[in-house]
């Protein structure tokens, strides 16, 4: 019998996976929340609608990745009110990101507070995570630099969370502020992904494969948020 919690899960999924059907004329194949301090995640698979698949045919992935951001900002706002009512907290950030090439994306929640608070010493009993956050910074500080703080959650025993913040080099913010975001973002996370998956070594830190990993920034607070997914 599921627990009250995985039935909320399992129908703020539901509802999620519908939000994106209204809005993108497709709704994923497979979504599933976790949830865990105050990081809710949702791992999904089987989300590109068919106008997205004929700009991913003609190597307009750039053009796909910009309006796709900007009909997420309308699923995330209507998300917002329905996650606030549910779990009576306020939500601070969202992220998300996606893998053409699997067909899968991350949406994560992040809570103005912890709404499934862990005993203090859970957060410490992660084994690697000292060796993830060095590896993690090792790979910022080839690509910008490295984060002045970097912490790690483990949703659970396959979804890992990281939050970098201070990542944002001189010129990068000088762009922000001359209005090339967009440009900017697209940019930062192809770069970005593409040295976590040639350069990072954390399959060597888990003993195990690396089935997906996630990158998303809030560039108005120098925050960025990555997301592993384990085999």
């Amino acid at each position: 019998m599921l627990s009250p919690l995985q039935q909320k899960l399992i129908n703020i999924s539901n509802l999620t996976s519908k939000l994106l059907r209204k809005n993108f004329g497709r709704g994923p194949e497979f979504c599933q929340a976790y949830l865990k301090y105050r990081y809710l995640v949702f791992y999904l698979k089987g989300f590109v609608s068919p106008m997205e698949a004929v700009l991913l045919e003609n190597g307009n992935r750039d053009n796909l990745q910009i309006s796709r951001n900007i009909v997420m900002e309308t699923v995330l706002s209507q998300l917002r009110g329905i996650l606030e009512l549910e779990f009576e907290e306020e939500v601070k950030d969202f992220y998300h990101d996606w893998n053409y090439v699997k067909n899968s994306g991350m949406i994560t929640v992040v809570f103005e507070r912890d709404v499934l608070p862990v005993e203090e010493d859970d957060r410490e009993g992660f084994p690697e995570r000292l060796a993830l956050i060095h590896e993690v910074n090792r790979v910022s500080s080839i690509v910008q630099k490295t984060p002045e703080s970097t912490f790690v959650y483990q949703i659970s025993p396959k979804i890992i969370v990281l939050v970098r913040m201070g990542v944002l080099i001189p010129l990068e913010k000088a762009l922000i502020s001359k209005g090339f975001s967009k440009t900017l973002l697209v940019t930062m996370e192809d770069l970005t992904k593409s040295y976590f998956d040639r350069e990072g070594r954390f399959e060597a830190v888990f003993k195990q494969p690396i089935d997906d990993i996630f990158v998303d920034w809030n560039l108005s607070k120098d925050n960025s948020l990555v997301c592993l997914v384990l085999k």
